[in-house]
């Protein structure tokens, strides 16, 4: 017998987020900066935030925060822009999730109920305690360098 949540998931009437519109936002931006193959080290933000059809000012919030978190780097000027401080190769997806949402991420309650643990769990404590970890086993062995290239190699959207 299928679960409720599989069905719920299944009929698309269960629209669950995991991730905030922050988190959303700031991944795509970075994958599709990783995505890139141009000679340029910075890309435009505001060029940016039209392809990936994502506001202006909340992008470029999003960046001054993983520049901040020393993930990237801003120049200013005529040719200027935001790049990587640190090679995508090297930047692991769990590092971004841990730099936009938090980094209690892996550990917080998919309810979002404070205590939930082993001794009060919630209903779906099980449930998301066995997601969560093979969520952060693939995101700590996932970079934004293969991101970039499977974004490539398939065609890929990063636009909404």
């Amino acid at each position: 017998m299928e679960s409720l949540v599989m069905y719920l998931c299944r009929q698309n009437t269960l629209k669950m987020r995991v991730i905030s519109r922050l988190g959303e936002y700031g991944l795509r931006a970075l994958m599709y900066m990783a995505a890139q193959k141009n000679e340029s080290t910075y890309f435009n933000i505001r060029l940016m935030s039209q392809e990936l059809d994502i506001s202006f000012h909340f992008l470029t919030k999003i960046l001054q925060g993983l520049t901040q978190r020393g993930l990237l780097q801003s120049y200013r000027g005529p040719h200027g822009g935001i790049g990587f401080l640190v090679p995508p190769e090297q930047i692991t997806l769990a590092t971004v999730v841990k730099a936009l949402e938090g980094e209690d991420f892996f550990h917080n309650c998919l309810l979002g109920l404070p205590g939930c643990g082993e001794r009060q769990p919630c209903p779906m404590h099980v449930f998301w305690a066995e997601l969560r970890e093979r969520l952060r086993t693939e995101f700590e062995t996932t970079t934004l360098a293969d991101l970039g290239t499977q974004t490539l190699e398939q065609h890929l959207r990063l636009k909404a």
